[in-house]
């Protein structure tokens, strides 16, 4: 008496061994990102024992911090945030730094820059205001840019102020530590000495975030628009979320064999 063959399951194993795999390259250089992270695992350390931690309050500083994040992930999102926040004004701090060097005072953006008790060092690591432009422009020809930016910026730059402004020294505060920052983002004018006096300040805190918003954030975000291709659509910011899509755009196949086997065990 013969025994009766064990039954043949199917199973909806997807057959993806004659099938390629499409692998999305990385678009930013693994250096570019290694060289990045270096620079910030200098900068932090150094700027936090020589100003403190409230330094990175600071618009240039904190989109410093995210540019590297947005390198690493690839993210258009935060790449176009920090240069709609920064192109403007540091191209300015580079006006102001070449005016200083020529012995003309422009602004007093970077009067630091030529205080002899700073150290050389510290000093010359706040050169990033110069590359770090260029910088974003170059993540921005790779990565595109994301019409989400103006919002997302604008959200960021109002909490930056709001903590500047009821939490930090204001202009003319004399400090134990005189490193540490006072006026940040310029909320109380462009002299630290003293705060503006032709205003209320409370005031005067609206109308300057209303006026970068206008001078600096809207048209810098128009121009990007313009200028810059939208990011490629993907399902996530990431490039591995590319590879894992959350709904496939087809039902996995079956094998020749596997499909065999399932008929064979239908009938």
């Amino acid at each position: 008496m013969k025994s009766a063959a064990p039954p043949i399951v199917g199973t909806a194993v997807p057959d993806v061994a004659g099938e390629p795999v499409a692998v999305q390259p990385h678009k930013i250089p693994l250096a570019a990102k290694v060289a990045g992270t270096v620079f910030l695992a200098v900068i932090v350390p150094v700027y936090w024992h020589t100003y403190g931690l409230t330094n990175f309050l600071w618009f240039c500083d904190a989109a410093l911090l995210l540019t590297v994040a947005g390198m690493w992930l690839e993210s258009s999102l935060l790449i176009s945030m920090c240069s709609v926040g920064i192109l403007l004004p540091q191209c300015l701090w580079l006006a102001d730094f070449g005016s200083n060097l020529l012995g003309i005072h422009l602004l007093g953006l970077t009067g630091y820059m030529f205080q002899p008790q700073l150290p050389l060092f510290t000093r010359g690591l706040s050169l990033f205001h110069g590359w770090l432009p260029l910088l974003l422009v170059w993540l921005l020809v790779r990565l595109g840019y994301d019409k989400r930016a103006l919002s997302a910026w604008t959200a960021l730059a109002a909490g930056l102020v709001f903590v500047c402004y009821f939490f930090t020294p204001p202009a003319g505060a004399h400090l134990a530590n005189p490193n540490t920052p006072i006026n940040l983002n310029y909320l109380y004018g462009f002299n630290d000495q003293q705060p503006q006096t032709w205003v209320n300040q409370d005031l005067y805190v609206i109308l300057w975030f209303g006026a970068l918003w206008l001078v600096a954030f809207l048209p810098t975000h128009l121009a990007l628009r313009k200028i810059f291709a939208a990011p490629k659509p993907a399902t996530g910011d990431s490039p591995q979320a590319a590879h894992f899509p959350l709904f496939p755009p087809c039902s996995p196949k079956l094998s020749p064999d596997k499909s065999e086997a399932a008929n064979q065990l239908e009938t």
